[in-house]
């Protein structure tokens, strides 16, 4: 069992705590931020506040472009 991770408790630690975020919603900001700048790269990116108020606010702001 190596140090570079790959101890498969360690892994599998770790993807429970990635499913985990991903249900609770942890990573959608960053998610969002990955796809602007990479199909919007000249378009300025909402800030973390800015995006969840669009995302709760329902029908009123399309988060996602695309």
């Amino acid at each position: 069992m190596g140090r570079n991770g790959s101890d498969p408790i360690i892994r599998a630690l770790k993807a429970v705590r990635w499913y985990v975020g991903s249900v609770m919603g942890d990573n959608h900001y960053q998610r969002y931020v990955e796809h602007r700048r990479a199909t919007h790269p000249d378009e300025p990116v909402m800030t973390e506040r800015e995006y969840w108020k669009a995302r709760h606010d329902g029908a009123t702001v399309q988060v996602r472009c695309c």
